[in-house]
């Protein structure tokens, strides 16, 4: 929702993307939308019936990370009792979001970076890949040149999830559509809450406008 420039730019290269199957980088600070321009991308589509699959690879410990992307097999670490399939089949054919991917540990960026390149996947514990089909949208709230620079993110990986990047704007350098969002949050808390709120005072949409919007 917006009608600043910097926004409607983004809108833009959403439409165009959304035809594509490339990969895109979705970068800005946290709370900007960056996976709702993911959604946005997949439900504009051509395979928006298929699957959209969200993942924080900052949420899973590093050391089952691996395991949640590409599956394991039974038997292939202690607690593996059974053969699972991760993430990336699960997300075959549709969409795979991998959110905050700057902290994607180094050896799982390895092993990410030979999926993006051979469009497959090698389960761990398995030695035959398994082939697929999907369209990957990275997210970050880090300055992924910085973290290339500290050794701590690759360099021929980001330039592989990075085909097409999209900049989200904070919401401090576009308060022209505050007042559009302010419709649209009085419009959905009206049916959700059972209210009829007709909107807010002159003096709360100021405080609205002179707000700093860390």
């Amino acid at each position: 929702i917006g009608n600043s420039p910097g926004i409607q730019q983004v809108f833009e290269v959403i439409r165009k993307v959304a035809k594509t199957k490339s990969n895109v980088l979705i970068t800005g600070e946290s709370g900007t939308g960056k996976e709702l321009v993911a959604r946005a991308i997949h439900s504009l589509g051509s395979k928006n019936g298929a699957r959209f699959v969200a993942v924080n690879c900052s949420a899973i410990p590093e050391g089952l990370l691996e395991s949640e992307l590409f599956g394991h097999k039974k038997g292939s670490f202690t607690s593996a009792i059974e053969d699972k399939k991760g993430i990336f089949e699960s997300a075959h054919d549709g969409t795979l979001f991998l959110d905050e991917i700057g902290y994607m540990s180094m050896s799982c960026q390895v092993k990410l970076l030979r999926t993006v390149e051979q469009r497959q996947i090698l389960p761990v514990g398995s030695t035959e890949p398994v082939d697929i089909d999907l369209r990957m949208i990275a997210a970050t709230n880090r300055n992924l040149f910085e973290e290339i620079k500290a050794g701590r993110f690759r360099e021929d990986l980001y330039y592989r999830v990075n085909v097409v990047g999209i900049h989200l704007p904070p919401l401090r350098d576009r308060k022209e559509d505050i007042p559009l969002l302010v419709e649209y949050f009085v419009k959905k808390h009206n049916v959700e809450m059972g209210k009829h709120c007709i909107g807010v005072s002159d003096d709360v949409m100021k405080l609205f406008m002179s707000y700093e919007w860390k």
